[in-house]
């Protein structure tokens, strides 16, 4: 059975074709139609038209989009893609490619996919996090997404973050898009750690730039990182108490810093329930790919 996996991004929509062992038949990318939601969907039943063309057979169709479906009339919200708002996405599509679709966020698919053949590929319950523009989280159990009853299993960025007295003395965070502020994407987004280098006194600097400065000794922007990996340590700390999950892998921009991996497992017991913490902080194998790959792995291996 070929697995398509359709990831539809802000800027270019991409595919890719599995077959039942999870090797890459065919990956191709176009951009995304910006603000057009007809040629949006046009440009996705092209992509799978044409890769079912040259695969020679029908395939599975599962779609990373961003955002979630309400339980109330299947409809997006939540997407920055703005145009997908309000549409009836999985309906759309399934009746212009005459097939059932299934479609995860994109915290989810990256879940997924690492617990598949990624990084958390044969652990009983794995926990990611997207650490980019936004944080967002998914939670996938013995190899299955888990949605919850409510489809916000993971979501952990619109969660305050936790032991707020250790920030005495630091401005008011940002109010949050949600409409509250303090939430952990305040605190640990890329413009979040941006914020912060600003606020306590530093330049207008981007991550990449923080990272590269607190390489060769500044102490204002090693100052700031360590504040991030005590906040990130923190949060998933919080998930580590509730979730108890075998690994925590990290996507998005962020999770390219390697001190990481190395610095938050060293901060995390303090706030652990545990008298010792086995779970291990993991970067995601498949990067940038474990989107399109955890929309084609939506179909799990029946």
């Amino acid at each position: 059975m070929i697995r398509i996996g359709i990831d539809l991004g802000g800027t270019k929509i991409e595919i890719i074709a599995l077959d039942a062992a999870g090797q890459e038949r065919l990956r191709r990318r176009v951009p995304t139609p910006r603000g057009d939601y007809a040629a949006t969907l046009e440009a996705i039943a092209a992509l799978v038209a044409a890769a079912e063309r040259d695969i020679g057979e029908r395939a599975r169709v599962g779609v990373c989009a961003p955002g979630a479906e309400s339980l109330l009339d299947g409809r997006v919200k939540n997407a920055n893609s703005t145009c997908l708002n309000g549409k009836t996405l999985r309906f759309d599509l399934q009746t212009l490619l005459r097939r059932e679709i299934r479609v995860g966020n994109d915290a989810n698919c990256l879940a997924l996919s690492e617990a598949t053949d990624g990084a958390g590929a044969g652990l009983r319950t794995v926990f990611a996090a997207i650490l980019g523009t936004g944080v967002g989280g998914g939670l996938a159990v013995r190899g299955q997404v888990l949605d919850g009853a409510n489809r916000i299993a993971g979501e952990w960025g619109h969660n305050p973050l936790p032991c707020p007295e250790e920030e005495a003395g630091a401005p008011e965070p940002p109010r949050c898009y949600c409409g509250r502020r303090g939430c952990v994407e305040t605190w640990l987004s890329g413009p979040g750690l941006a914020w912060d280098h600003v606020r306590r006194g530093g330049e207008s600097l981007s991550p990449p730039e923080i990272a590269a400065r607190a390489a060769q000794g500044d102490a204002a922007c090693e100052a700031t990182l360590a504040r991030y990996e005590r906040r990130l340590a923190k949060a998933l700390a919080t998930v580590i108490n509730i979730v108890d999950p075998d690994a925590v892998v990290l996507g998005g921009g962020l999770s390219n810093m390697e001190r990481l991996y190395r610095d938050v497992p060293a901060l995390w017991p303090a706030y652990v329930f545990s008298d010792a913490v086995n779970t291990r902080l993991l970067r995601a194998a498949h990067g940038d790919s474990s989107g399109v790959r955890g929309a084609a792995w939506l179909w799990g291996r029946e």
